[in-house]
């Protein structure tokens, strides 16, 4: 018997072949599209609702930032007062009683927690709302890390308390979470410029490596969201707020003093001024006039000089 295949077999098995390869190859390439054209429809729905966040006229408006200011902002510099002149009471008086002031302390943070937990903050502002949740982790990891040490804290002197009170892991996140919580705050800031003024420049990357070419360039919304940046890489927790060291930077800027000893960067002057203690709790207000009478800023009271 002859075994070889007739041509009519042979075209069939032939045709029959490529019919399949053309069906794996069109289902492959169907399910490639409708991925595509999946994940595309996906994007779309995702870009209206991520771009409306960013140019919504309601997003981070003038009544926010006042509203976070009273409510947030505020009851948490009133704590950090508070704790500020203990430590100098305590540095300067070794009569205090310090595990009376440090039960004080606690039942503020705690009270100051309470008032701004309750506070609103719309969606449409989610740098405000990172910013509050911030402040109040701060305020209770402040009330955690006194409290380990109001039983103890009359033993020894004052120094040596606030040494270990420095110490402290609670105490150190409570000052990192604060400080995260203020730049936020000013970078809600330069957002809300931003969406005021569309010719006002916003760049949530400014590094504090700057040259100092860029930072004279820069308004004033973004050096002081450039300053709130430095004080949170270098967990420094002060009276004075970011636009104090700003207008101490221009200032020293202005008396050549970074030309004569070659500084370049912003970072690097304000290293200089934050360490020989040059920076001080209204030197903003002092200076607002001499540099910066044009700026746009929001009308908040720590940048009028009548509040």
């Amino acid at each position: 018997m002859d075994k070889r295949l007739a041509r009519t077999d042979i075209l069939f098995v032939l045709g029959f072949l490529f019919m399949l390869v053309v069906a794996v190859g069109a289902f492959f390439y169907g399910v490639k599209v409708g991925t595509e054209r999946a994940e595309s429809a996906q994007a779309q729905e995702e870009k209206p609702a991520t771009a409306g966040a960013e140019t919504s006229p309601n997003a981070y408006s003038l009544q926010d930032l006042v509203s976070f200011y009273h409510t947030v902002f505020l009851p948490y510099r009133e704590f950090m007062s508070e704790w500020q002149s203990a430590e100098q009471k305590w540095l300067s008086v070794e009569s205090a009683d310090r595990s009376s002031s440090i039960k004080e302390l606690v039942k503020l943070a705690n009270a100051q927690y309470e008032s701004a937990k309750i506070a609103y903050i719309p969606p449409v502002s989610p740098l405000l709302q990172e910013a509050q949740d911030s402040y109040l982790k701060s305020l209770k990891l402040y009330t955690n890390s006194l409290s380990s040490f109001a039983a103890s804290a009359n033993e020894g002197t004052g120094s040596i308390l606030l040494g270990q009170i420095r110490k402290d892991a609670f105490y150190k996140e409570a000052v990192n979470m604060a400080l995260e919580g203020q730049t936020e705050y000013y970078n809600a800031m330069a957002k809300w410029a931003a969406i005021v003024d569309m010719t006002v420049p916003y760049d949530a990357e400014y590094e504090t490596l700057v040259e100092l070419s860029k930072w004279k360039t820069l308004p004033l919304i973004s050096k002081n969201l450039l300053s709130a940046k430095y004080l949170q890489e270098q967990a420094l927790s002060e009276s004075f707020l970011p636009q104090d060291l700003t207008a101490r930077i221009d200032s020293f800027l202005a008396s050549g003093q970074a030309e004569t000893m070659k500084l370049k960067t912003m970072g690097s002057v304000a290293d200089i001024l934050t360490r020989t203690d040059a920076v001080r709790d209204g030197d903003f207000l002092q200076l607002k006039s001499r540099f910066y009478g044009s700026q746009m800023l929001p009308q908040l009271p720590f940048f009028s000089p009548d509040k």
